[in-house]
């Protein structure tokens, strides 16, 4: 039992403890300062081992990621992916992912693991073969995640994973006052996979929220 009082100051939340419980290599430390530089918001620690954790309980080999930034969540990714297994990242800058490239290379990874897409999702995905996936990841333009979930649902094979990472930044699916144009697309993207009996989903707190869901089958 704890001898700590329930009303006692914590001098390091859970959080923290997540963050830090399993040190980042230096690569990824370097692609979080590159990501600082461009403005970008890299997945936190603890989100980067959710990642890796889910990519290996379902043993993935084909991952495609939405969102690519300087390779901090990639990097987690395919740590967690079988050998050989290949991540096809897409981001509308191509800056990013020169040093996204850079940073998995640091980390050992052979380039063919990493296919690398400068473009805009929506108009990438659709040529994307279905059912051919075992994790989609989705940390982009949340204005764009319902269509975002169509596409996942066709890419993924029964029993992939999704998972849409940010959706919970300033309270835009819990504040029924939010009514802008990113909160209301992430109430709409919670709506359709409660609604959708075919996916097995869950809201987790951690990071900045997140939605993942399981595809049990498709119609």
């Amino acid at each position: 039992m704890s001898s700590t009082s329930p009303n006692s100051p914590s001098t390091v939340t859970f959080a923290q403890f997540a963050d830090s419980w399993i040190p980042e290599p230096e690569p990824v430390e370097a692609a979080r300062e590159r990501a600082r530089e461009f403005g970008v918001s890299p997945v936190s620690p603890a989100t980067g081992r959710f990642l890796t954790f889910l990519a290996a309980s379902v043993q993935a080999q084909t991952v495609v990621e939405v969102g690519t930034g300087t390779g901090v969540s990639g990097a987690a990714l395919l740590e967690g992916m079988t050998p050989g297994g290949v991540l096809t990242s897409i981001d509308t800058e191509a800056e990013y992912q020169r040093h996204a490239r850079e940073a998995l290379v640091s980390l050992g990874h052979e380039p063919s693991r990493a296919r690398l897409i400068a473009g805009r999702a929506l108009d990438v995905l659709p040529r994307m073969s279905d059912g051919a996936y075992d994790v989609v990841v989705v940390d982009a333009d949340r204005d764009e995640y319902p269509a975002m979930l169509d596409q996942a649902k066709r890419l993924l094979r029964i029993g992939g994973v999704v998972a849409f990472l940010s959706i919970g930044e300033d309270d835009m699916v819990a504040d029924p006052a939010r009514r802008d144009v990113e909160a209301m697309a992430v109430k709409e993207l919670a709506e359709l996979m409660r609604r959708d009996a075919d996916w097995a989903a869950t809201p987790l707190a951690e990071g900045n929220g997140m939605l993942v869901a399981c595809l049990r089958r498709r119609d």
